[in-house]
């Protein structure tokens, strides 16, 4: 039996402080990364709260913008980081190169994935578009904001207990 070597190939090395200082414009942090997807949902995202924001509401809004803001960019500083690292500066050899990339592939093998996010997604986006269409009033969208996290907190622990059956 062959055993498969994989060869990855490394991210270009990025700077964290421009990394931040792009971030100030919200996504362009994660696309300077090479996060182009992550960098358009979160342009996205900062473009929903703003709009969200406009139409009044609870103080929660405006907290969550903020913290929206300085998550990205410390999201972005973090991922520069890590592209710094090389092997030979974290003390990987040669040989447990060779165990790492095969313990991530049976790991990445044996996750199965979540369709929760891509749930929680749809509904957001539906009620969202129903709010468009006036068919429900954004304010009583913004008052049922808690059900999120009761959704999220059921989630997670739907999935600890799984986790302890398997």
């Amino acid at each position: 039996m062959e055993e498969k070597i994989k060869i990855e190939e490394k991210k270009p090395a990025r700077s964290p402080a421009l990394a931040g200082i792009l971030s100030l414009f919200p996504g362009a942090g994660a696309i300077y990364n090479g996060s182009y997807l992550k960098g358009i949902v979160m342009m996205i995202i900062f473009a929903g709260l703003i709009s969200i924001q406009g139409r009044g509401g609870q103080p929660f809004v405006a907290l969550l913008l903020a913290g929206f803001y300085i998550f990205q960019i410390i999201d972005a500083v973090n991922e520069a980081k890590c592209t710094e690292l090389t092997p030979e500066t974290a003390g990987i050899t040669e040989a447990s190169k060779v165990k790492l990339s095969y313990e991530a592939e049976i790991s990445h093998i044996s996750k199965p994935g979540s369709v929760s996010w891509g749930i929680i997604l749809i509904l957001l986006g539906g009620l969202f578009l129903l709010a468009n269409f006036d068919l429900i009033d954004y304010e009583s969208f913004i008052d049922f904001w808690p059900l999120i996290l009761v959704g999220l907190g059921l989630k997670l622990i739907i999935d600890h207990f799984s986790a302890k059956k398997s």
